[in-house]
This record gives structure tokens, sequence and C-alpha cells, in this order.
């Protein structure tokens, strides 16, 4: 059976794979990529040996720093960044959830400054390999799977 891609190839930019299909978007707008001019692919469910499906984003000629790409760490931990370069993978590394996270999950506590004030939520990550989090302001805990993304 002939294999084909289901995304076109990149000359220069940055591919984002192996993303949770049901987070995708998140991470789009996690990244602000709906505000760039580049050329940009998405893709969603595509068939993954690794995970069943999985979504991917392409961005041409644009290299994000580290500290934003790892911001998509809490809802898709096991992202892959891979860096393009004349057509050629350059550098390829997992996303790394960060210490502390903010502005990315709503803190559920109702009482929380956050949600009766106009500021950024922030929160300290306790366990990175099950997402758990909490809130720097009230102390509230909730994990990826709980938690609402921003």
């Amino acid at each position: 059976m002939k294999k084909e891609l289901a995304v076109a190839a990149l000359q220069n930019g940055t591919v984002i794979d192996h993303i949770p299909p049901q987070v995708l978007f998140q991470c789009v707008k996690i990244l602000g990529i709906e505000k760039l001019h580049s050329q940009l692919t998405i893709g969603n469910n595509l068939t993954s040996g690794k995970h069943g499906y999985k979504g991917i984003i392409k961005v041409a000629d644009v290299f994000f720093p580290e500290a934003l790409l790892n911001r998509i760490a809490f809802i898709a931990p096991d992202a892959v960044i891979n860096i393009i370069r004349d057509f050629e993978v350059i550098e390829k590394r997992k996303v790394e959830l960060p210490s502390r996270i903010i502005g990315i999950v709503k803190c559920e506590n109702p009482k929380c400054i956050t949600n009766n004030e106009p500021m950024k939520t922030r929160f300290d990550v306790i366990d990175p390999v099950k997402g758990v989090v909490k809130c720097c302001y009230c102390d509230h805990t909730t994990d990826r799977s709980k938690a609402t993304i921003l």
C-alpha cells in the first residue's frame, strides 16, 4: 500500500506534532497563531502510530520562542516541536511544562480574585506528570483533566 503525506512539506518554520485532537484549537489560541500572517497548516484527527489520532500545526517561516511553545505543555504534554530549515528537521524536542503557568487555566474557585478582578491567572505546577497545578492566589488545586482552559 502506497503511503503519502497528509500535509505538505515545510521549507522553513515550526511544526508542532502529536497534539491530542481534542485540544488542537486550544493550542492554536494559546500560541496566538490565528494572528499570524504566515502560511499555516492545521491538521486534525490525522492517523498516528503512537496515539491513534493526532493534531498537527505547521507554520512557515516562524520560529517561536521556547517559552511560548512550552505554554501548550499543560494541555498537550506529549506534543513534539520540530524546527525545519531547508526541508530538514534541524531540531526536535518535546514541550516542557514550566514551573508556573500564567493566563492559561481558569481558577475554579468562584471566590478567587482572578474571577472577580481583571487579572491573569497564575498557577504553580505541583505535579508535572499528572498536570496538577495550584492557584497562586487562593491555593485551589486542579489537574489537566478537570481544568478549564481560558
